[in-house]
């Protein structure tokens, strides 16, 4: 389906929905997080444009695209589902429960955890 010198793309032989596509980079990466920066750009255009094909192609009304990095990642290879997504297809949200935070103050506190690690002070 997609086959170019950094990226291919292939039905997902378990869809979700019908149209289910996995996006892969060609160089063995286990994790997103182990993605090379020259291949963000061809990877992730390669997700956009499958997003907006799925779509297009399939008369979709949206898409849902999805990444498990080590937990729940069932294939040793980073892969990028890519679903085509109609109003009222029976999918709910994600796939796990929700939690809420107790206060916005926990809230703030991740959000700086994340943020300190983002860009360390200097």
């Amino acid at each position: 389906m997609l086959d170019e010198e950094h990226v291919l793309a292939f039905l997902d032989i378990r869809p979700i929905f019908k149209g289910h596509v996995l996006v892969i980079p060609r160089e063995h990466v286990v994790t997103l997080p182990e993605l090379p920066a020259p291949l963000i750009p061809p990877f992730f255009g390669a997700v956009q444009r499958l997003a907006t094909a799925v779509v297009d192609g399939l008369g979709a009304d949206g898409s849902f695209v999805a990444n498990n990095n080590t937990v729940s990642q069932s294939i040793a290879h980073l892969h990028f589902h890519v679903v085509p997504r109609r109003r009222k297809d029976g999918l709910r949200g994600f796939f796990w429960p929700r939690v809420r935070y107790d206060s916005d103050a926990e809230a703030a506190q991740y959000a700086a955890q994340i943020r300190h690690v983002l860009a360390p002070p200097k």
